[in-house]
C-alpha cells in the first residue's frame, strides 16, 4: 500500500486538472458541524493539491496540511498562495508530529484510508482538543450516469487487469452503505454522524481516461496493459457514446466528536 499512494505524486499537475472538486453541500456542511470561521485551526491531512482545502481556506481558517507528495504539494502550495494561513507540509502523517496547541477540525478527504489504521483514528484524536471533530470524506463510484457503459467497460478491465473481479457491478447510492465502525468503536470519540452527497460528472474520453491515469491502481498496470486496457475504453467510450460518459460519484462525509476525556 505504501508503494500506490506514492504513486500519485507521479502526476499532480494531471491530478489537479482531472480530479473533481467537491459538492458545495458537503462543503456547507463541514463548515457547519465543525463551526468553522476565522478563529478555527484546522489540520488537514492528504490534501492532495488542495481540492477542499481551496474551499476550506475561504473560511479564513488557520489550516496546516500534512502531504506525503512533494509534487502534490507545490501544486496545493501554488493555488493556496492566496491564502497566507495555509500552510503545507511534506510529511507522511504517520510520522509527522503535531503542535502542542490543538486543533479544532481534522479532516481528510478521500485520503485517510491511505493511512496506517493502527496510527490514523488515535493520532487524529491526539491533534483534537476536547469537543473537536474529525471529518473523513470517502468518495465512491456508484450506479448512475452511464450505467451501461461501466457494466461494458467490466469486460475492458478482465481482459487487461489481472486483479479485476469478474463479474463486478456497480451498486446504486441507496444499497451503499458509508462505514463508521472505526470512529463508533474507537474509545477517543463520541458520538458519528453521516452526510452523503451525490455528484455527477460529465467527461470526454480523454477526460476520462486523464481521471483514470490518476488512479493508483491503474498507474500500477505494466505499461502493456494499461495501454491494452485505455485502448478497449476508448474504442467502447467513442464508438458506442459519442465520446462522452457520466459517472456518479458519492461523498460520505463522516464527522466523529472527540470524546472529552
Amino acid at each position: 500500500m505504501t508503494e500506490l499512494r506514492r504513486r500519485f505524486d507521479e502526476v499532480a499537475e494531471l491530478y489537479d486538472r482531472a480530479r473533481p472538486r467537491y459538492p458545495p453541500a458537503l462543503v456547507e456542511e463541514l463548515a457547519r458541524v465543525a463551526g468553522l470561521g476565522p478563529g478555527s485551526r484546522v489540520l488537514e491531512i492528504g490534501p492532495g493539491t488542495g481540492q477542499l482545502t481551496v474551499p476550506l481556506a475561504g473560511y479564513g481558517c488557520l489550516i496546516t496540511c500534512v502531504e506525503l507528495g512533494a509534487s502534490m504539494a507545490a501544486v496545493a502550495r501554488r493555488r493556496l498562495s492566496g491564502f497566507p494561513r495555509v500552510d503545507v507540509v511534506v510529511s507522511d502523517f504517520e510520522g509527522w508530529e503535531p503542535p502542542a496547541e490543538p486543533y479544532d477540525l481534522v479532516v481528510s478527504a478521500t485520503a485517510f484510508h491511505w493511512i496506517d489504521p493502527a496510527v490514523r483514528t488515535a493520532k487524529a484524536a491526539r491533534a483534537l482538543r476536547p469537543g473537536g471533530r474529525l471529518a473523513v470524506v470517502a468518495t465512491e463510484h456508484v450506479a448512475g450516469g452511464s450505467t451501461e457503459f461501466f457494466a461494458r467497460a467490466q469486460r475492458c478491465y478482465e481482459r487487461w487487469d489481472p486483479a479485476a473481479p469478474p463479474g463486478l457491478r456497480l451498486l446504486p447510492s441507496s444499497r451503499t452503505a458509508t462505514d463508521t465502525a472505526e470512529f463508533e468503536e474507537s474509545p477517543w470519540y463520541g458520538p458519528v454522524t453521516v452526510g452523503r452527497f451525490e455528484q455527477d460528472i460529465d467527461y470526454t474520453t480523454d477526460g476520462y481516461l486523464d481521471v483514470l491515469l490518476t488512479y493508483s491502481n491503474h498507474r500500477a498496470l505494466e505499461p502493456a496493459a494499461r495501454e491494452g486496457l485505455f485502448g478497449c475504453l476508448r474504442e467502447l467510450i467513442d464508438g458506442s457514446y459519442g465520446g462522452r460518459v457520466t459517472k456518479r460519484y458519492l461523498h460520505g462525509l463522516i464527522v466523529a466528536v472527540r470524546a472529552e476525556t
